[in-house]
């Protein structure tokens, strides 16, 4: 457990180093921002998580089965994670922001695909603007 870390893992390193080499610029797990996403499009108001799939509950109903030990706290835990991860996204939904979440996986096999959707949707709240203006 002492190496489970919440922050800085390798799908989110991987989908920062994609949006970086892009020319994105973001702020990483913002706190001042509802459920400190993991990468902050201040500006343009999108927010970007990358979840892990167990921590997160991906295909929960096939999945909790899986669990063994200490079930009635692993459950609870993982769905009391699923709960909150709702709460946040129609928080920060209330509030104007676009939530994008990833799956672990989904980064792993195809980071260019996800960095393809964070980098549609900042160009699109930016008015298809570029990053950068353009030199005169």
């Amino acid at each position: 457990m002492s190496r489970i870390r919440c922050r800085d893992t390798g799908i989110e390193v991987a989908l920062r180093k994609e949006l970086w080499s892009r020319g994105l610029r973001y702020r990483k797990n913002v706190k001042g921002v509802t459920g400190k996403p993991d990468m902050a499009f201040i500006g343009c108001k999108v927010a970007v998580f990358c979840d892990s799939e167990f921590w997160h509950g991906y295909d929960w109903e096939h999945r909790k089965d899986d669990i063994k030990t200490n079930r009635d706290f692993w459950v609870a835990k993982i769905e009391r994670n699923m709960a909150r991860d709702a709460e946040v996204n129609a928080a920060l939904e209330e509030q104007g922001w676009l939530v994008l979440r990833f799956w672990g996986k989904e980064i792993s096999k195809d980071v260019s695909g996800c960095a393809d959707a964070v980098e549609k949707a900042v160009r699109e709240r930016r008015g298809g603007f570029s990053e950068t203006p353009p030199a005169d």
